[in-house]
């Protein structure tokens, strides 16, 4: 700060620097004036000027150093107040951009607030038409076109349930319901929505759950496993998917695995990022690169980890490891 202080008021310091030179000048060359007592004149003006200069920095800085320590996201009010007329109008300027910024940002999340709802009621309106879509779809005679039919509504109703959990996933703390639940059921309602799929491929299910019961949300467990399972049967062909649940360490464990082609080691890392697909496979059906990302963006709400390990050519396991008890019930303020 004394260096940026020194250069503000560089030309105040030259323009005393020349006063004193030519108060030494005049008495070199005006033989009346003892050169001696100029010289100690010009000293004692030095000194007085340096004390003055010190005092001023003292004055004049406080103010800017704690502004130049401000960091934007906290009160305007936390700055000391302004005592300087310019000193007053930096922090008048910095008053009116953070009022244009409180009405701007509220403006802003109005807008995101709308477009949201409207987004969650157009999801839920073209709910109604897809239900009675499928009900038609069962009724094909042909297997193998009821089949592809089938296979082409539950690629349109996964996208859309992808984007309704997206779009609450921004208020998940606010949507959280902590409760005992059966795994199996919330399992099972998973399988049979994929049951045509399944049929289609040749993938059968092979499910023991040693823990049958886990505390968790319903509606954000599901929407984890549902990705988990829809990402196994994608990549699955005449196969079968097991399922297992057991305890270790003290927290449950549910294991998902599948026989497919398994995931290359460089790109276990990466699952999880927004839109990653596959280093290998860009064309796969269904991949947005979204249903892991969403899914262990609402683990990490749930205090839950995904565990993946996988051998290329073989398959691959999706762990879901469970937070403790304690750790949800605090979460929740039991």
């Amino acid at each position: 700060m004394l260096k940026r202080f020194l250069k503000e008021r560089a030309a105040w310091l030259f323009f005393f620097l020349f006063a004193e030179l030519m108060l030494l000048f005049i008495g070199y060359l005006d033989p009346s004036l003892p050169f001696s007592s100029m010289a100690y004149i010009a000293l004692l003006l030095f000194i007085a000027f340096l004390v003055f200069l010190a005092i001023r920095y003292q004055r004049e800085t406080a103010f800017f150093q704690d502004v130049d320590k401000w960091h934007p996201t906290t009160e305007i009010h936390s700055l000391k107040k302004a005592g300087a007329p310019f000193e007053k109008i930096v922090q008048e300027a910095l008053e009116k951009q953070r009022e244009h910024f409180i009405v701007t940002t509220e403006e802003k999340r109005q807008l995101l607030e709308e477009e949201k709802d409207d987004m969650l009621s157009w999801i839920h309106e073209i709910k109604t038409p897809l239900t009675a879509m499928k009900l038609m779809i069962e009724k094909i005679p042909d297997d193998k076109w009821k089949g592809d039919m089938m296979f082409e509504w539950l690629r349109i109703d996964h996208l859309l349930d992808q984007k309704l959990h997206q779009k609450r996933m921004t208020v998940i703390e606010n949507d959280l319901y902590i409760e005992k639940l059966t795994l199996e059921p919330v399992i099972f309602e998973e399988i049979k929505n994929l049951r045509s799929w399944c049929i289609q491929k040749g993938i059968g299910f092979d499910v023991d759950l040693e823990v049958t019961e886990v505390l968790s949300d319903a509606k954000w467990l599901r929407f984890i496993i549902r990705q988990i399972l829809t990402n196994a049967v994608k990549y699955t062909d005449n196969g079968e998917i097991s399922i297992r649940s057991h305890r270790y360490d003290s927290l449950v464990h549910l294991e998902i695995s599948d026989h497919g082609p398994g995931i290359e080691a460089r790109d276990l890392k990466r699952i999880f990022e927004k839109g990653f697909t596959s280093t290998e496979e860009h064309d796969r059906a269904m991949a947005t690169g979204m249903g892991l990302y969403l899914a262990k963006k609402a683990a990490d709400a749930l205090k839950m980890q995904i565990l993946v390990s996988s051998v290329p050519g073989e398959g691959s396991t999706f762990t879901l490891r469970f937070a403790k008890e304690n750790d949800l019930l605090r979460m929740t303020g039991v």
